[in-house]
């Protein structure tokens, strides 16, 4: 078996306890870092050196996005896509050289898109659906086992937030949005693993603003995701949120995600 987790951390390094905590308690083989915000030359490798991640593949930049995957399983840089067309880190892509051999892991923080739905008004909201269309591009052409995974900052189904009618003109949530996210999946026909093992419409959150009162009000969105490709979906036996660690103090907004394979 091969676990993988996709986290996003929102500062590894002010966050680096948090992470060696998760890492200790969950023992994932891989750790796919969204928003880790930092330069390459200044990410926490010792830290998880020492907590028993000795690969380690970092896509970063100063004080924005960023994303890295560490691992106990030996692996390799495989593709840097620059979805965002303008040169932010937000995706990095490896190989897997141990157990799992030949699997290909894409590590990917797609972005935001700002306050208002109307890319007339909103650049962010344009960048967005730009974004996830040259994502479909590429998905078209992918030709072996593919996981992707991250913060795709899209809830796509009606149960994956709290209150769907409120939130259908809030960006995460917009029909735009989710066509354009349902565009990709046809693309490569992806099998969306979170609701695959907690069927919808289970409750199955992964992110919570740090502006409500979260845990009385619960008001969640499914932004983070782990989609796996039709060769690889049938080897996923498990799948599940660690929402522990969005209780720990001074936490990252998202919580942890993590799925197992037989591989």
């Amino acid at each position: 078996m091969v676990s993988i987790a996709t986290w996003n951390v929102n500062s590894v390094r002010l966050r680096a306890d948090q992470v060696v905590r998760f890492l200790q308690t969950e023992a994932p083989d891989v750790l796919c870092l969204q928003e880790i915000k930092c330069a390459e030359h200044l990410f926490p490798h010792a830290v998880f050196k020492e907590a028993g991640y000795a690969h380690r593949v970092v896509h970063g930049q100063k004080g924005y996005h960023g994303v890295a995957t560490v691992s106990r399983i030996p692996l390799r840089e495989f593709s840097r896509h620059d979805w965002q067309d303008n040169g932010e880190a937000r995706h990095v892509g490896v190989e897997l050289l141990g157990p799992g051999q030949g699997l290909v892991l894409e590590n990917v923080y797609i972005p935001a898109g700002g306050d208002i739905a109307d890319r007339t008004v909103n650049p962010k909201f344009g960048q967005k659906l730009d974004f996830l269309e040259r994502m479909t591009r590429w998905a078209g052409a992918i030709d072996r086992p593919t996981l992707i995974v991250g913060d795709f900052n899209i809830a796509p189904l009606d149960c994956d937030v709290y209150d769907h009618k409120a939130l259908l003109k809030v960006v995460s949530h917009t029909p735009v949005e989710v066509e354009a996210l349902n565009r990709f999946a046809d693309a490569h026909g992806w099998t969306d693993l979170g609701r695959k093992h907690i069927p919808a419409p289970e409750r199955n959150y992964s992110w919570w603003s740090y502006r409500s009162y979260w845990r009385q009000k619960d008001q969640g969105r499914r932004l983070d995701h782990m989609w796996a490709s039709p060769q690889l979906a049938p080897q996923s036996r498990s799948h599940r949120f660690v929402e522990d660690t969005r209780r720990w103090e001074q936490p990252s907004d998202h919580v942890p995600l993590v799925t197992e394979f037989d591989l």
